[in-house]
């Protein structure tokens, strides 16, 4: 049986990894298609870093990324603590609304934006997509955080108002830091669902603004790139750091709590 399962976990990420292990060796085609590979070279990078359009988007879209994500977290970090305390009927009323923008379709969400926008006669720019993936961000930041909260010992609290401490300092030098672990990976899934969002993304985007999902999307529709397999690897190897640095962060954390 432990067998078994070997082989399927190995054919499941054979299915997963070998499209993009197929994309990354290509970006190194010295051929101009994905037709056959006719030797190594990288071309298709320095092309890529010498885009300037191109280069400006990837920073754009990262600095969306990591800005959506932290007012996200800020606020869901405290909706959630909002949902936490309220009564069980009421929580479980905040817990469905909130699972409801998890489910909803991405098209659905970017159409509501756009025409939200449009009506309030709002230009669509960067700030309106910072404000859509912050909004569809926090749902995802609520439900990363609502389960800590629920582990957490109620004592730990109570202990802390005995101690005469006030609301503030009680989530200061209680709640924060046993809530940490939670919020970096709140963070971190809020970032990730930032950077490679299309659909919300294409709705709302104006024309003097473009996120990597947006740019891609159009120049494929033009013909395929090595162009984009070059940008697809650096985005794909990013990611991997991110991953690699969200376990470290959540090990340093865990140890200390220990």
């Amino acid at each position: 049986m432990k067998k078994f399962a070997n082989l399927y976990l190995s054919f499941v990420f054979l299915i997963l990894y070998l499209p993009i292990v197929y994309l990354i060796i290509y970006s190194f085609n010295n051929g101009g298609d994905m037709n056959g590979f006719k030797g190594f070279t990288l071309e298709h990078y320095v092309t890529m870093f010498s885009d300037e359009r191109l280069m400006i988007i990837l920073a754009d879209t990262f600095f969306l990324a990591f800005l959506s994500a932290l007012i996200a977290t800020i606020i869901g970090t405290f909706g959630a603590i909002m949902i936490y305390q309220k009564r069980l009927k009421h929580q479980n009323t905040f817990l469905s609304l909130n699972n409801v923008l998890m489910v909803a379709p991405d098209v659905m969400i970017g159409a509501s934006f756009l025409i939200l926008f449009t009506y309030l006669g709002f230009s669509l720019s960067m700030t309106s997509v910072l404000l859509s993936h912050v909004a569809f961000s926090i749902p995802i930041v609520v439900l990363m955080i609502l389960p800590r909260l629920k582990e957490m010992n109620q004592d730990m609290v109570n202990a802390a108002y005995d101690l005469g401490a006030t609301p503030f300092q009680m989530m200061k030098e209680v709640m924060f830091p046993y809530l940490t672990p939670a919020i970096i990976a709140g963070y971190f899934m809020a970032f990730t669902y930032s950077l490679d969002d299309f659909a919300v993304t294409f709705f709302v985007t104006g024309n003097n603004f473009s996120t990597l999902s947006v740019e891609i999307y159009s120049r494929a529709r033009r013909g395929i790139s090595l162009e984009i397999n070059a940008l697809s690897t650096i985005v794909f190897l990013f990611s991997i750091l991110l991953v690699i640095g969200y376990y470290m962060i959540s090990q340093d954390k865990g140890e200390d709590h220990a």
